[in-house]
């Protein structure tokens, strides 16, 4: 559904209108296209005190903006604040950004880059944590469809382990997140062959459940324009609109219902030269407050949210159904985080979700050499979201930093990131596709 607001304030009337009624005012966001497929202008690279990793400068060479150490009008702005272990060091962080944090262009990027608080220097700890809440309350200030993250590097580990990170942080393809903290670990999946950075997916074969439609075929699409082979799942009754996304992407239709008690063996059945990437997107809504709610609607929630989730991915990992270097993306919800009124069992869910990613992320990097991450969506453009009552759909487009609803494409290129070959050390990760919802952590 368009978004009629956003329309109007792109007019000089709106603009000025709503300037003078004091209203949101939504920059409009340039995502990843053919034609710009890159930020335009240069990257701004800044330190504040010494770094603490190393190989910024040659991770950042490779990230596709020419990097500069000066400039007028910068397309994204790093600063590496790894060496901050101290309160007073903070300093140089507000000394290094404060001059140059007005002269981002609009739909820039800024990135800090920390390290892991440690637990054995309260002090190092302080001041590392601090600059979440300096990052998250930056992404509130910029404005004009730029967006500020925090991606935290392992203590005494090298930049290489942040490359397919930046690569994403630092392109169109980020443009509905901010105000996001990303831990890399110390890799344990095995890394995926080097890919080519226009079909890193190439080889790969992709599962997507719920793909008939709204982001599970956005999802699918991505996957597909990133070079995977794509199967596309669903449940039998969607089967007319789930064959025409794969028709659409040469991709394969497996209708089949995730809950039944052998989905996992069709599945394997579906790819017997084994799974590269799995995408956990089916999921549906049975809304009404707990005293309201008769057991088959929570029942119902839980079985296709989260249970279902569970019970394949433990069958797929067992059988070896996901080969090494695989990854596993599921997707929660900022419901999850943050509760929703008349949602307990979705929120349930979708909580749930994250304690599968943050459990499992490291044995099955461990035990399988695969990753697992989640996404999770804030207000995105669906045909869900366009029945939403119009007061309460507007709340939900303004109550970000960016003022305005996600695309479904906007979680697909975050799973498209995680999907990636060189993303092995991101694991464990819960990324909010939110444009920084006002709601919750």
């Amino acid at each position: 559904m368009a978004d009629r607001y956003l329309h109007l304030t792109g007019t000089a009337p709106g603009r000025f209108l709503t300037r003078r009624l004091g209203l949101p005012q939504p920059a409009p966001l340039r995502r990843w296209t053919l034609e710009t497929p890159r930020l335009e202008g240069p990257l701004l690279h800044l330190t504040a005190g010494a770094s603490a990793v190393t190989g910024v400068a040659e991770v950042l060479s490779r990230s596709g903006l020419p990097v500069v150490g000066d400039t007028d009008r910068p397309a994204a702005i790093i600063l590496d604040a790894t060496g901050v272990t101290t309160a007073a060091g903070l300093g140089d962080v507000h000394a290094a950004l404060h001059p140059v944090v007005r002269s981002l262009a609009p739909g820039g990027r800024i990135v800090v880059l920390g390290t892991v608080p440690s637990p054995d220097d309260h002090h190092q700890a302080a001041a590392q944590q601090a600059l979440e809440g300096f990052v998250r309350s930056l992404g509130k200030e910029t404005g004009r469809g730029s967006t500020v993250q925090l991606v935290r590097i392992p203590v005494g580990g090298a930049a290489q382990a942040a490359e397919s990170t930046l690569r994403f942080l630092l392109s169109p393809r980020s443009a509905y997140v901010s105000g996001q903290v990303i831990e890399l670990t110390t890799a344990t999946a095995t890394p995926g062959p080097a890919a080519d950075p226009a079909a890193p997916l190439t080889g790969r074969t992709a599962l997507v459940t719920g793909a008939a439609r709204g982001i599970g075929a956005a999802v699918a699409s991505v996957l597909a324009r990133d070079g995977a082979r794509v199967i596309t799942l669903d449940v039998p009754g969607a089967r007319e609109e789930l064959e025409r996304t794969a028709d659409r992407l040469g991709a394969t239709a497996l209708p089949l219902d995730i809950t039944a008690p052998d989905a996992a063996g069709r599945i394997a059945a579906a790819v017997p030269d084994g799974l590269g990437v799995l995408v956990h997107n089916a999921g549906i809504t049975r809304d009404r407050r707990l005293a309201n709610m008769p057991a088959d609607r929570w029942t119902s929630v839980i079985e296709v949210n989260l249970d279902s989730v569970l019970r394949t991915t433990d069958e797929l990992l067992k059988a070896g159904v996901i080969t090494r270097g695989g990854r596993i993306v599921a997707t929660a919800s900022i419901a999850g985080i943050a509760g929703n009124t008349g949602q307990t069992n979705y929120a349930a869910s979708k909580a749930g979700i994250i304690g599968l990613v943050r459990s499992l992320g490291p044995r099955a990097a461990a035990d399988h050499g695969v990753t697992v991450n989640a996404v999770a969506p804030g207000f995105i453009e669906t045909k869900m979201t366009a029945a939403v009552p119009l007061f309460i759909r507007e709340a939900g487009r303004r109550m970000n930093s960016l003022s305005q609803g996600g695309l479904p494409v906007d979680v697909a290129e975050a799973v498209a990131w995680f999907a990636q070959p060189d993303s092995t050390a991101v694991n464990g990760q819960v990324l909010r596709v939110c444009g920084q919802s006002l709601l919750g952590a």
